[in-house]
């Protein structure tokens, strides 16, 4: 499976680094939120964090036009989940809430789409558990979210594909990440 368009939901904590991350390295990217306001706190961080890169000379204002031209908000899972290959719940860190993401992914991603949870917390065999598609369910924790390095923890629940992990793995190349496949 190609991914192509990444959705991003959650806009609070760790959800705006993540879509900047996916976006700076070519990803249309859609961060979802829960209202305008949230959207336009995570858009300002997104453009600080450029213009902080730009003025250190880690970022060039042509990469910085790029990320931002790949990047869009949301308000609604549903929409985000019709477009986005691999979905990325970034959540607060509370069972039912992430249930609830998982939920809303099962019904309206694509049939092919990646579910992933960004949770250290939450087992990514409990999310998957409760949709038709644990195949395609896996866990994805980001440790550093700068665009010049960093890890992700690939962790595959029992049922989780090899085309799953493949996906996700070329995501990790793709964005510079030291890659690392753990069984949940």
């Amino acid at each position: 499976m190609e991914v192509k368009t990444i959705g991003v939901i959650g806009a609070g904590t760790s959800g705006p680094g993540l879509a900047c991350l996916a976006a700076f390295y070519g990803y249309r990217t859609i961060l979802e939120g829960v209202s305008h306001e949230l959207l336009d706190q995570a858009a300002a961080y997104v453009r600080n964090a450029l213009q902080e890169g730009v003025t250190n000379g880690s970022v060039t204002p042509q990469q910085k036009q790029k990320t931002l031209a790949n990047l869009a908000t949301s308000r609604s899972i549903e929409d985000v989940c019709r477009e986005a290959d691999l979905l990325i719940e970034a959540a607060q860190e509370e069972i039912e809430v992430k249930l609830e993401i998982f939920t809303l992914f099962d019904k309206f991603a694509k049939p092919d789409a990646i579910l992933a949870t960004s949770s250290s917390t939450i087992s990514i065999a409990d999310l998957a558990e409760i949709t038709f598609r644990t195949e395609n369910c896996v866990g994805m924790r980001f440790r550093g979210l700068l665009p010049q390095a960093g890890l992700l923890e690939i962790v595959r629940a029992s049922d989780t594909s090899d085309a799953t992990v493949k996906a996700c793995v070329h995501f990790a190349q793709r964005t510079k990440r030291e890659v690392v496949v753990l069984r949940a």
